[in-house]
């Protein structure tokens, strides 16, 4: 299986982009399609032994839109002059035709010529010539619409085209007995029911293209946060490039009041630099040699050169515009009950329209008004609005993410946020730094406490754990000589084993110790590191322990605020971690978190969040990205507090950019926010709907209340306008 993600032409409404994701799911070769509105484009997983991007861009011509090919991310480009300056030429005719075809109802001055009553034919083939104009204008429309009935996906565009083509055609009709003398059509004719139609369909569709470029604004920052071009240094000469011809490797500069131009690593220099558009911290941090980049970070007071690591679409900042599009891309479980109440409605709008004609008819209605009732019922009850319910308020919240540092993958955890009732937190790395500290050293061998170390340290350097980190740490802080390490093997929730000169050392908790069988007499040594709240390491060496050591943790700034605020939403927070159960409690006593779980394996954290999961609980599991992955993959939702330059490597489903726990009430907050909108947009639309078809059909005729064609079209646009504004409210979520 393969995806590919193409840019589509010709998408004006969410019928359509419905209408072409129903087609494409109905052809061979293609597993699943998802159609975006909003980003236009085309998210398609398909079985490359059957069909290729040629074949795919084939259905995409043949269900009425065009294929620009591969997606490449936001065009950063104002409206298009010549669509203004259509829209505005025909917001005119749109006056002059109600003025002609209305002015002499509501006794307006009118020329003699164009006045029905004293140019019957003049006034007949003015209001023809002038529908004619509004056709063409709406040739996409009537197209789509048309191409649509064809293979059967009925959209809004369909409801539009039979209305309006229906409506043209009794006028002609009439304008033709008008011609022949009968001057008793001149006031039966929907010349300009027809045109208004079109033009308040374009209307629509003219705001609500500016509305959704609104919901695009919090990614399109992103994209243009890298600098242009570089300046590179090449046979110690500098030289200013594009981005384009910067290749991994090259040694860049970057001085003050410039912004970095790709990730990478400092070689030389140290500056003050802005990373608040990743990181969210909104003070400068200082980088210095050795330390990592990132694309469009701006550097406010040194001299920097870095070597070119990550580029173009590998570079952050990228990676991130990809997994928003990613994200926008699937769809709610909400946004599919809505897509397919959708492809019921229209099919059951068309039948409701003709069986209304029909008994219009046999009733002895006029055929003007028969008709009349038909256009109005089709137009009124285009489901544009109930199509864009669910996609505009993603797609705003998505933006509203990623302004708070948080990096939802799937817009489905917009939705099944609010529903989450139990959160897991690791603990090293999670609800604490990870920036362990050696604190203390019970040293049973015949080694200086800084040998001892120095031997620790070398072996754990090899390994990626927090308490890995720690060992370096030290040695670099106290310029230690490296020794050559052999054998190095990690063993998951446990710890390592090395070689060193021949000799065998094991480092772990206690239940390495008891892995290996190791006599151990130096419980309450332990009892002692972890009433300070201490991490213990045993060092066996040829399967004795001589030394434990003990290593200090710190909370992270906010995690206490966050439990308590998550218990007060009724929330239970759980701490897992392969710590020992003393430590574990000292922490988790600290944060006042429900239950405390210690001493568990990678693979146990994830029989866990299964058992909760079995227990009909919404489970969000919030840890490091990396040890924590099996949980992560397991639960409801899975939470990452990382570096952003981790993106690409993240396997959780919510990265949380700026190590802030505090993120999670906001994502919390969000999706709850979110689906309150969604509710209420899908409210208005069926209630719009609800109250508005059966006054079209007629049924409040009795009390002097109807409408016609042009009023439909309008209450059409109002309809969506009140979806999109009350989805651009979203983007008031602080």
């Amino acid at each position: 299986m393969k995806n590919i993600i193409l840019e589509i032409e010709g998408m004006t409404c969410s019928a359509c982009s419905n209408g072409l994701e129903k087609y494409l799911n109905k052809q061979n070769g293609i597993i699943n399609a998802n159609v975006n509105l909003v980003m236009s484009n085309a998210s398609i997983d398909y079985d490359e032994n059957i069909l290729d991007k040629e074949k795919i861009e084939k259905y995409v011509k043949q269900a009425g839109f065009t294929s620009k090919g591969i997606f490449k991310g936001f065009k950063i480009e104002k409206k298009n002059k010549v669509e203004k300056l259509q829209f505005i030429i025909f917001t005119v005719l749109a006056i002059i035709l109600m003025y002609v075809s209305m002015g002499h109802m509501i006794n307006l001055p009118i020329l003699k010529i164009f006045d029905p009553h004293h140019s019957p034919i003049i006034y007949a083939v003015t209001l023809f010539i002038l529908a004619i104009l509004f056709l063409i204008y709406g040739y996409d429309i009537l197209k789509n619409g048309y191409k649509n009935l064809i293979h059967r996906i009925p959209n809004m565009d369909t409801l539009v085209a039979i209305g309006v083509i229906s409506s043209f055609l009794y006028s002609i009709y009439g304008m033709l007995k008008i011609i022949k003398g009968d001057y008793s059509y001149t006031m039966n004719l929907y010349f300009e029911s027809s045109a208004i139609v079109i033009y308040f369909v374009k209307l629509g569709r003219y705001l609500d293209s500016m509305n959704k470029d609104k919901t695009k604004e919090a990614i399109k920052k992103l994209v243009e946060i890298t600098p242009n071009t570089a300046t590179i240094e090449k046979d110690g000469k500098e030289k200013i490039i594009t981005l384009d011809e910067i290749k991994k490797g090259n040694i860049l500069i970057s001085k003050p009041g410039e912004k970095i131009a790709v990730d990478g690593e400092i070689i030389e220099g140290k500056a003050h630099l802005d990373e608040s558009f990743i990181t969210g911290e909104s003070k400068p941090v200082i980088k210095e040699v050795g330390q990592k980049v990132i694309a469009g970070s701006y550097n406010y007071d040194g001299f920097l050169k870095y070597k070119a690591e990550k580029i173009g679409k590998e570079s952050t900042v990228s990676e991130i515009v990809r997994l928003v599009i990613e994200a926008t891309n699937t769809k709610a479980p909400i946004a599919k009950i809505a897509d397919k109440i959708s492809g019921y409605f229209v099919p059951i709008v068309l039948i409701i329209s003709v069986i209304t004609l029909i008994i219009y008819l046999l009733l002895g209605f006029d055929v003007s008004t028969a008709i009349s009732t038909f256009v109005t019922i089709l137009v009124v009850a285009c489901p544009c609005s109930l199509g864009l319910a669910t996609p505009l308020a993603i797609v705003v919240s998505e933006g509203v993410c990623i302004n708070n540092g948080i990096l939802v993958k799937k817009s489905e955890i917009l939705e099944t946020a609010s529903k989450i009732n139990t959160i897991i937190f690791d603990k090293t790395g999670t609800l604490t730094y990870g920036k362990l500290k050696v604190s203390n050293v019970y040293n049973y061998s015949n080694l200086s406490d800084n040998e001892l170390l120095q031997l620790v340290g070398n072996i754990e350097t090899k390994s990626t754990h927090p308490i890995g980190l720690a060992f370096y740490d030290y040695i670099s802080e106290n310029n230690e000589q490296k020794i050559t390490v052999k054998n190095f093997e990690n063993i998951a929730g446990y710890g390592i084993i090395a070689k060193i000169e021949n000799q065998e050392y094991i480092l772990g908790n206690r239940k390495m110790v008891e892995k290996y069988s190791v006599s151990n007499d130096h419980l309450k040594d332990e009892q002692e590191l972890t009433a300070k709240g201490n991490s213990v390491v045993y060092v066996i060496r040829n399967n004795e322990i001589i030394a434990l050591i003990g290593l200090n943790d710190i909370l992270r700034d906010n995690a206490k605020t966050t439990v308590q605020k998550l218990k007060q939403e009724n929330i239970e927070t759980i701490m897992i971690t392969g710590d020992n159960k003393e430590t574990a409690e000292k922490i988790g006593k600290e944060l006042e978190i429900d239950k405390i779980i210690s001493n568990v394996s990678p693979k146990e954290k994830a029989d866990i969040v299964k058992r909760l999961k079995s227990e009909n609980r919404n489970v969000m599991m919030c840890g490091d990205g990396i040890n924590d992955s099996p949980a992560l993959a397991n639960s409801n939702i899975g939470v990452s507090v990382k570096s952003g330059t981790d993106i690409a490597v993240d396997s959780s489903d919510v990265i949380l950019i700026k190590n802030d726990l505090s993120s999670i009430l906001k994502l919390i907050n969000i999706s709850e926010n979110t689906v309150k909108n969604i509710k209420q947009n899908l409210f208005w639309a069926f209630f719009y709907n609800i109250l508005m078809i059966p006054i079209a059909i007629g049924v409040l005729k009795p009390i002097n209340i109807s409408i016609n064609p042009m009023i439909a079209s309008l209450a059409m646009v109002i309809s969506s306008l009140t979806v999109i504004l009350n989805a651009l409210r979203l983007k008031k979520n602080k």
